[in-house]
């Protein structure tokens, strides 16, 4: 009799997931090949992981956006606008560089519905920026800093009436609509939708079912896309995804520059932000890993890098929600899969305090020897061929880098071999080099 999801402890349920992860029998494989493949490479991610015993080799991650766009000759335009052609690319890229893991194009999105919403947090290629280049982020104070209270008593209503407005074209006339807690009663229904008859919202929600149409159409390819190349053998590494509850406020809300100043002269609001909105980020994880069946939780770490703020108010603004979040994903077995970007070479004494044997820590310019002393037994870590050596370097440079990471911490386990960064490009040559060199270098 199978246990019930409730009653089960947290080890549990990560047992649980990576057991279906693993088996996958929702999948029909290309061939017997493409099934020991797949069986092969999750089985080694899961020893990484769980650290009970040795993979038999050092698992290989290949994670880009436009990587496999640059690769083929396409531009991030292409990538963007272009689903055939971008499909296309990725499964070819499978059957020619034979990767241990998926990447697909789900992630790059849809320059269609971005322009239909007239999105304007980000310039894309084609819109702001040149065909040739990849996203650009227009820093901004989306949240005005005499709003947090506003965020704090009600995020869902923030969002639809404040800050919706400011990021999409197409949600402006939100911005006038009364509050919906406002419909507790039969007499104030009708008075409530006075404000839907203006042109401003009639148009936006006329925009809103245009983008959830071709949302649609960009998510069948994207899906097939996904479902062909696991079919093939590569299992997907991501599931859900999700972020720090400061970066939510630092990145999304207020901006680099307002939320440094923030820091010195709101820092209750800030704490009382970051606590409101990180049973939010546990439950957008969670959400993702229960529909793809991935345990996998991706969060990028931006603002709590070395340098960008004090040790002091890392302590206090950055790690405790942070931690509280991991801990959340990790108590309804989903594996924080933490994008550590820039370096964390003051901070690694603080990961110690991640749950043990259910973390993947992915090191982008962090030193990777002491990150292993640190966490060695504790958390798996992956990382951190830097993105320019796979771009402008030589296949033996690449080689030579990556032995090294090998010898120095791959050898006992609980590493991924993998870039420091998602990479936009790269070398053909390079990138077989670093997959090559986990394959016959590797071997433990």
């Amino acid at each position: 009799m199978e246990k019930n999801w409730n009653s089960m402890s947290k080890e549990e349920r990560l047992d649980e997931r990576l057991k279906k992860w693993h088996m996958a029998e929702h999948i029909q494989f290309k061939s017997k090949e493409a099934e020991e493949r797949y069986r092969a490479a999750t089985q080694r991610f899961i020893d990484c992981l769980k650290m009970d015993k040795l993979p038999d080799r050092v698992p290989v991650l290949v994670r880009g956006t436009f990587l496999v766009a640059s690769l083929y000759g396409l531009t991030p335009y292409d990538a963007m606008y272009e689903y055939e052609k971008i499909v296309d690319a990725h499964i070819r890229f499978h059957k020619d560089y034979n990767p241990d893991y998926a990447l697909t194009p789900t992630s790059i999105g849809s320059g269609r519905v971005l322009e239909t919403l007239d999105y304007k947090q980000y310039r894309w290629p084609g819109k702001g920026v040149s065909k040739n280049v990849g996203y650009q982020y227009v820093e901004g104070e989306y949240m005005k800093e005499d709003e947090y209270k506003a965020l704090i008593d009600d995020p869902s209503d923030f969002w639809i009436r404040k800050l919706l407005p400011r990021m999409f074209g197409a949600f402006e006339g939100l911005k006038d609509i009364p509050p919906f807690t406002d419909l507790w009663e039969i007499v104030i229904v009708s008075p409530h939708f006075i404000p839907f008859s203006s042109p401003q919202v009639e148009e936006g929600l006329k925009r809103l079912i245009e983008a959830g149409k071709l949302a649609l159409e960009w998510i069948q390819k994207m899906r097939s896309c996904s479902i062909e190349i696991i079919s093939m053998g590569y299992p997907s590494v991501v599931g859900g995804t999700t972020k720090a509850p400061f970066d939510i406020l630092g990145d999304t809300l207020r901006g680099t520059r307002k939320i440094m100043i923030d820091l010195y002269r709101k820092p209750d609001l800030i704490l009382k932000a970051v606590e409101r909105l990180t049973p939010l980020a546990i439950e957008q994880g969670v959400r993702g890993v229960n529909a793809t069946g991935v345990p996998f939780v991706f969060i990028p770490l931006h603002k709590g890098a070395d340098g960008f703020m004090s040790d002091e108010q890392f302590r206090k603004f950055y790690w405790p929600s942070l931690l509280e979040t991991v801990c959340g994903l990790v108590q309804e077995g989903c594996v924080p899969y933490l994008f550590v970007e820039g370096a964390y070479n003051t901070r690694l004494e603080y990961l110690k305090d991640l749950p043990e044997k259910a973390c993947f820590c992915h090191f982008d310019r962090t030193d990777m020897v002491k990150a292993r002393e640190i966490l060695k037994g504790k958390v798996c870590i992956g990382g951190n061929i830097p993105a320019g050596l796979l771009h402008t370097g030589t296949p033996e440079e690449v080689k030579t880098y990556c032995k090294d990471l090998i010898d120095k911490i791959g050898r006992d386990g609980g590493f991924v071999l993998t870039s420091g960064s998602s990479l936009d490009e790269g070398k053909p040559d390079n990138i077989r080099a670093m997959i090559e060199v986990a394959k016959e270098y590797g071997t433990l």
